[in-house]
């Protein structure tokens, strides 16, 4: 999997040692940057502005897409799962696994400009490893103390790199502030998982780790003034309760409403609870909170112990087509999660809901 390392810190033999001129022709017109030796060039391009295609950015998704025209690349990760699609006769690369190795052409299949329209551009940080605190049996929730601070809009994440293992991963950020000198991020621990086993072995906490970002479009802006659904599943919940904070800080509940459903397999794998009850008291009637049991039916219609979150058993994109039935009108609905709950989301969304793919934002975790 790609690094996240600076120039300075790799030294591989078979990558340029200057920076290279890489040149992008995409749909909206040609782009120029430079690429560090050793830098992405999916990271080098973000970095310098370009709107490049991306979802995940650490391989797993494949929209990063492009075809190499002239000049010669490296790919880090030929394995990823985001590069099953790829016609590598064609020359097609995912920008996330590719280096340049000297000067090279791109051709992107893509509207892109040369700055975001609302988003920060990303940059590279370092982070320090602090208040590591496990959630459930499998969850853990972390803070990274940023080497600078770091604008971000609610719902976006970063991909972080820990030492002695190989790739970066990409993270929500859970909290919302702005110029943030710190972020808490979420994992949720899956077997042969080498950044989770890390996370719940002796070493993590003080660890120095690499962070590049703010990425992700899935973001919340309280001048658009709408009703809001949040459908996520497992960590997925991360960049919801960023928006929920953004949104109580911009006081969105006080005149629009909002709808969670957060999808776990057991009442006891639930997490953040006690802060969905806190939000839901604070938006007085404006929002309701959903936790969707997929291995358990509960005894109950609202949580044992925690005031205003609501149970119901099954899968959550399913509880939330149920429970929003006849309510779609004038919102947004921000999905994320492993692949096929967010696809089953999906297809809630535009056959139930009738919404267009305008008004849906979601990320995948593959």
């Amino acid at each position: 999997m790609t690094s996240l390392a600076r120039a300075d810190d790799l030294a591989a033999p078979t990558l340029a040692r200057e920076n290279c001129a890489v040149s992008v022709e995409t749909k909206s017109g040609v782009f120029g940057f430079d690429c560090a030796p050793g830098e992405t060039l999916l990271y080098a391009g973000l970095r310098h502005g370009l709107t490049l295609p991306h979802e995940c950015a650490t391989g797993t998704c494949g929209t990063c897409r492009a075809r190499v025209m002239t000049g010669e690349v490296d790919v880090a990760w030929e394995e990823a799962p985001g590069a099953a699609r790829l016609k590598r006769d064609k020359g097609d690369v995912l920008l996330c696994q590719t280096r340049a190795v000297g000067d090279c052409v791109l051709r992107v299949p893509a509207e892109v400009a040369a700055k975001p329209a609302r988003h920060q551009i990303p940059a590279y940080r370092t982070g320090l490893m602090e208040n590591i605190r496990r959630l459930t049996g499998d969850v853990i929730s972390f803070e990274v103390a940023l080497s600078a601070p770091m604008d971000f809009d609610a719902g976006q994440f970063v991909v972080v790199e820990a030492p002695g293992l190989e790739g970066a991963r990409a993270y929500s950020m859970v909290n919302f502030t702005r110029s943030a000198d710190r972020i808490e991020l979420v994992v949720k621990r899956k077997p042969s998982g080498g950044f989770g086993d890390w996370l719940f072995g002796a070493t993590a906490e003080g660890a120095k780790v690499k962070v590049f970002g703010p990425l992700g479009r899935a973001t919340f802006h309280a001048d658009e003034h709408k009703n809001l659904l949040m459908i996520a599943g497992g960590s997925g919940i991360a960049g919801m309760m960023s928006i929920l904070a953004s949104a109580a800080e911009a006081d969105h509940f006080r005149t629009r409403k909002g709808y969670v459903f957060f999808g776990v397999r057991t009442l006891a794998d639930g997490f953040y609870l006690q802060e969905f009850a806190q939000r839901v008291a604070e938006a007085q009637g404006n929002l309701e909170v959903t936790l969707a049991l997929s291995h358990e039916d509960p005894s109950g219609a609202d949580h044992p112990d925690h005031p205003g979150v609501k149970l119901a058993s099954g899968m959550v994109h399913e509880v939330a087509g149920r429970a929003m039935a006849g309510r779609y009108d004038d919102l947004i609905a921000y999905v994320a999660g492993p692949p096929p709950m967010v696809d089953g989301a999906l297809r809630t969304l535009i056959t139930q809901g009738g919404l267009s793919p305008s008004a849906i934002r979601y990320d995948k975790f593959g």
